[in-house]
């Protein structure tokens, strides 16, 4: 039998295919929902016939029993995940978060259940690890580097002024003020292509750091003018600001010509790079320590979107570090500072 073939064929075949993978993503996060719904009316079950009829710990303990001989493929009824879906069900009953956690696996709610207890901060984790997809590994990093108090400090960029409305509040929302390179492993100052080069090699959780929807282009990305060459440290493309993001690594404190030569390179790549139908790229420049007056002024010239950023490689400073770099409070942070 003959082949169909041509363009027609070929995307109404990936057009199934998405379809395909639409479908199993939606069958896996019903079938995640409806076991955390499980989990929670289990653990609601066990709090009410406590309290009905005065039973203590060893109702868990045999109902696990019993669980266990009745489902023996089941992992899930063991003696202390039975106390999970107690605590879990305690701890939530009265909150609003109880609409959202069925929208994240099991293994991700006990993390954020045992590791975060302020509720706002909860919240924080549990919307942010439904937006982005986080892993429950990526989730771990996020939580230990206090993702939640870095979201909370002040951007700073220009956004508003170099981009449309609805632009300018996606790409604030894209980027954080500060950004958390502790995954480097690096303990003392390197020099901005030693730092690149670790970036390089561990992009994947760089690009998880940055946040959803980035993809890596490349390093020392190269852009001519005349008999003149630049190069870019590193260069993304955002999928939900359909736009090229320019990265610069600096070691020190942000100096004001950072901005003006981020600006020239954002012309470079919207001449030379840029495709018609995507949108003007940004440009974010992290560096070691920045003062945010310093910042605003050095970007009211910049007509190009930019935004400012904060790093840290590590949150415990050797000995002979102290006092030669930024304090606690500057360096206790991931790399953005930066957008406003």
């Amino acid at each position: 039998m003959k082949n169909i073939a041509g363009k027609e064929y070929i995307k109404f075949l990936n057009e199934i295919k998405s379809r395909i993978v639409a479908s199993r993503i939606q069958a896996i996060r019903s079938v995640n929902k409806e076991l955390i719904n499980l989990y929670w009316d289990i653990g609601k079950r066990i709090v009410e016939r406590q309290k009905k009829f005065g039973w203590g710990k060893r109702v868990v303990e045999q109902l696990s029993r019993d669980l266990i001989n009745e489902y023996a493929n089941s992992k899930g009824f063991s003696r202390d995940n039975l106390w999970r879906m107690r605590m879990f069900y305690l701890e939530y009953k009265e909150e609003k978060l109880a609409q959202l956690v069925p929208e994240l696996p099991w293994g991700h709610n006990i993390l954020i259940m045992q590791k975060v207890k302020n509720m706002k901060e909860r919240e924080y984790y549990i919307t942010s690890g439904i937006k982005f997809g986080w892993s429950r590994n990526v989730l771990l990093n996020q939580i230990k580097a206090n993702a939640y108090l870095l979201s909370q400090r002040k951007k700073t960029h220009n956004f508003p002024r170099a981009l449309p409305v609805h632009i300018a509040e996606q790409a604030d929302e894209s980027i954080k003020s500060v950004y958390s390179l502790d995954f480097l492993g690096i303990t003392k100052p390197v020099l901005e292509r030693e730092l690149e080069k670790r970036l390089v090699e561990k992009i994947k959780q760089f690009i998880l750091e940055l946040g959803y929807g980035f993809s890596f282009i490349g390093n020392q990305y190269r852009l001519t003018l005349e008999n003149n060459k630049y190069f870019v440290d590193l260069l993304f493309f955002n999928r939900n600001l359909k736009c090229l993001v320019a990265v610069e690594l600096k070691i020190g404190k942000f100096e004001p010509e950072y901005a003006g030569k981020m600006d020239f390179y954002l012309n470079l790549l919207d001449e030379q790079v840029k495709l018609k139908d995507e949108n003007p790229s940004i440009g974010i420049i992290l560096c070691a320590d920045k003062d945010n007056i310093v910042v605003e002024y050095a970007l009211r010239s910049v007509k190009k979107p930019v935004g400012v950023a904060e790093y840290y490689l590590t949150k415990k400073l050797p000995e002979y570090l102290v006092g030669k770099l930024p304090d606690a409070n500057a360096l206790k942070l991931p790399i953005q500072k930066g957008l406003k």
